[in-house]
């Protein structure tokens, strides 16, 4: 993934540029790339990562083949033209790098970091129980050795330190943020951490509803959306909540394919179609963000 990004950011080097936004506990580098018309006056943007979840493969998949799409179709897709030449894409390919080479060399199903905790043999922390939104209060747990552990304290893990720090510091510019996820077919939105509605509720839902619309259009495949809370389950510490609560008013979580039949282990053959028709997705909200700039 490293080597693809470097040469395709090379390559496209008048749309596009790399930077390393921090190094994981294990001293992987973090990647941010950054896709847009290069402009003289700053421009509004989207944030997008994958893999959060070590074993969530497709996720990082579905960043890789964004990036493919938005570079291949500028110029000729009016939406992604307007779309790059409006704001910048910022994407982070894989957060969580230490647990995604640990799912290719040791344990498939690994989620989790691979830091390690004091007084405990058990490694890692659920790097999406780990944000600064309501952190630790439901649906995570304080055990080390738990899938759900929230770390010994918010921010603990230096690759959400990394994406954190890079937001915090374009939060002016950044008006949506959008992280990718499997499995379950779902597009959530604000609040994981509360049965409170978002402020937005009502845009959200149709912007969900919208979105989800655009992506059945292609193979039919049928996807559920709402507040993550009632949608899903209640979970503190998530990324979404936290970039909501900083000020962004647009930020979704997609739960990729499938429903369970194959879970995790979705099979290579579902790779592009499940890239195909999320992008239809993501187009669909970049392109209301466009549209209703604030």
């Amino acid at each position: 993934i490293n080597a693809w990004m470097t040469s395709t950011v090379s390559r496209n080097s008048k749309l596009m540029s790399l930077t390393e936004i921090g190094t994981s506990y294990e001293g992987r580098s973090i990647y941010v790339i950054k896709i847009g018309k290069e402009t003289n006056q700053p421009k509004p943007a989207i944030f997008m990562d994958c893999g959060i979840h070590a074993r969530e493969w497709i996720s990082p998949a579905f960043c890789q083949w964004f990036v493919k799409e938005a570079i291949s179709t500028y110029g000729s897709d009016p939406i992604m033209t307007k779309v790059l030449d409006t704001m910048d894409f910022f994407v982070v390919p894989v957060i969580n790098v230490d647990g995604y080479a640990f799912t290719w060399s040791n344990n498939r199903m690994w989620r989790k970091t691979r830091s390690r905790t004091s007084g405990s043999y058990c490694r890692g922390v659920d790097p999406n129980r780990n944000w600064d939104a309501g952190w630790c209060t439901v649906g995570a747990s304080r055990n080390p050795c738990d899938e759900t552990y929230c770390g010994p304290r918010v921010e603990s893990e230096k690759e959400v330190q990394a994406v954190a720090n890079f937001i915090r510091l374009h939060k002016e510019s950044i008006k949506a943020y959008l992280t990718m996820h499997s499995y379950s077919q779902m597009c959530l939105f604000p609040y994981s951490y509360t049965y409170d509605l978002a402020a937005n509720h009502n845009e959200l839902n149709n912007i969900a509803k919208g979105a989800i619309r655009k992506l059945a259009s292609l193979y039919g495949t049928q996807y559920t959306y709402g507040p993550a809370a009632t949608t899903i389950y209640l979970a503190a510490g998530g990324s979404d909540d936290w970039a909501y609560d900083l000020g962004i008013k647009y930020s979704f979580t997609f739960e990729l394919r499938d429903t369970g039949r194959y879970g995790f282990l979705l099979p290579e053959s579902q790779i592009q179609p499940t890239c195909e028709e999320t992008m239809l997705a993501i187009k669909y909200v970049a392109n209301y963000v466009v549209n209703n700039l604030y």
